[in-house]
């Protein structure tokens, strides 16, 4: 048996400004929809054109509260080829929530303060490399 992650959910109050927001500051675009034939909700998958994971944007009509997000432990990842780059982009539109220097990672938080991770690819690959080498150097004692 073999599972595979298809999204994540991500229930929003103004699904144009989320739209907005998710292009501008991921690259991400609609891949499909989903309406209730009520009007009672709406479905936007989101994807970076890889054909993996995506985000399920979620708008339910008549909510109009914030949605309760905890302490914000729960986030979504992302990689991206040039740090420096997001990082600047990321610093303009305001949407800087949380630095870690010392990891080499920050957040950002879209319209309805769910937090995203952002990672340099690089990082990621080195660390993933490391890893490997360490396999093999068990297994080779």
């Amino acid at each position: 048996m073999k599972f595979t992650l298809a999204h994540s959910n991500i229930n929003v109050l103004n699904l144009e400004k989320s739209l907005a927001f998710y292009k501008e500051a991921l690259g991400l675009e609609e891949v499909r929809r989903k309406e209730g034939a009520d009007g009672s909700f709406i479905l936007v998958y989101m994807g970076d054109g890889t054909g993996g994971h995506e985000i399920e944007l979620t708008w339910l009509a008549g909510r109009t509260e914030p949605y309760e997000l905890g302490d914000n432990e729960s986030h979504i990842a992302f990689l991206v080829d040039d740090f420096e780059a997001a990082y600047k982009k990321h610093s303009e539109m305001g949407c800087i929530c949380y630095e870690n220097p010392a990891m080499g990672i920050y957040f950002i938080h879209d319209p309805d303060d769910y937090w995203l991770e952002v990672i340099p690819r690089n990082r990621v690959n080195a660390a993933r490399t490391q890893a490997k080498r360490d396999v093999l150097k068990t297994e080779t004692k």
